[in-house]
């Protein structure tokens, strides 16, 4: 039995009375399984679908068509099984500002029928940091303390399989590096998680899988090593501080002064190098890498020529 199961899930907003614009199909037919046990990334860029699919799975969105199941239960037929079963920390900073964290963690324990639950609430704390926290307002926190909160709300029952939607977006480097730590002992556990993220690097660190979501499809789906592997085997890096020639701008991935190229062969580089020097333009601090998720990504999305959707965010579930 998979840990989660997305069977054929269609997701379709209609326009608003009156408005010029069509439907939007926030997704359109997604299927893939997740087993119980994996590190698994849901991947995509703004308006792919990943935050409706993610609804849809908390039972917070109904899919126009299919069926999610969360270990064996339906979202929607077996709503209140499967939300035991899930621990959700949404990408928005939601929180009560009437309690201090200990007692939102109690409360948050008291939804799901759990009661004496100081010890599983303790070890929360100590793992991510809170425990100087514990009798804090949460109105006084910082973000990232707000954010560090979040994840123990959505871990205080014990969930078997924890979704992460953007948990690291805005944090310092601290907290990452606590979160990650604590999530990857939750999956050697046995927990399965999913996480979206637009952090690759973090997603290439820790998910043994990957799907890739563009305008509500699946557009890539395999292990995240296959992936790489076949992603363009090197990549050209280098620092200008000339435009960039235009023959070199379609193909390139600029950031700053930075420049990165796919290359296969040493005539492919020297090419690149002999053309930014015709520009007038000079190279620094080249290298040559192995391309990481970054690159496997970008080639992806190019190769799915679709435009993008609005953003699922701003239509009403």
């Amino acid at each position: 039995m998979s840990a989660i199961s997305f069977q054929s899930v269609s997701k379709i907003y209609a326009a608003a009375s009156g408005a010029q614009s069509a439907s939007l199909k926030a997704l359109d037919g997604v299927s893939f399984d997740i087993e119980e046990g994996e590190f698994f990334g849901l991947l995509g860029p703004n308006g792919a679908g990943k935050t409706t699919l993610i609804s849809v799975l908390a039972g917070l969105t109904r899919a126009s068509s299919g069926r999610v199941l969360v270990q064996g239960c339906d979202v929607q037929a077996e709503y209140a099984q499967a939300r035991r079963k899930l621990g959700v920390v949404p990408q928005e900073l939601v929180f009560d500002p009437f309690f201090n964290v200990r007692e939102a963690l109690r409360f948050q324990s008291g939804y799901f029928g759990i009661r004496h639950n100081d010890a599983w609430i303790d070890e929360l704390l100590d793992s991510l940091g809170l425990s100087d926290k514990a009798d804090a307002n949460m109105r006084q926190l910082s973000g990232g303390m707000k954010r560090r909160v979040l994840v123990a709300l959505a871990l205080v029952h014990k969930p078997p399989v924890i979704v992460l939607d953007e948990p690291t977006a805005g944090v310092d480097v601290e907290l990452r590096q606590t979160l990650w730590q604590f999530v990857a002992k939750l999956n050697k556990q046995g927990h399965t998680v999913l996480l979206t993220t637009h952090y690759l690097e973090e997603a290439e660190a820790l998910c043994s899988r990957l799907a890739m979501l563009k305008k509500g499809q699946v557009v890539a789906l395999d292990r995240t090593s296959e992936l790489l592997k076949a992603a363009a085997s090197n990549v050209l890096r280098f620092k200008i501080d000339s435009e960039l020639p235009p023959a070199l701008r379609a193909r390139a991935r600029v950031t700053g002064r930075i420049v990165q190229l796919p290359a296969n062969t040493a005539a492919e580089i020297e090419q690149y190098l002999a053309a930014v020097r015709e520009a007038g333009g000079v190279a620094h601090d080249i290298e040559i890498r192995r391309a990481d998720l970054e690159d496997v990504f970008l080639e992806v999305m190019a190769r799915v020529q679709q435009p993008m959707p609005e953003q699922e965010s701003e239509v009403p579930a």
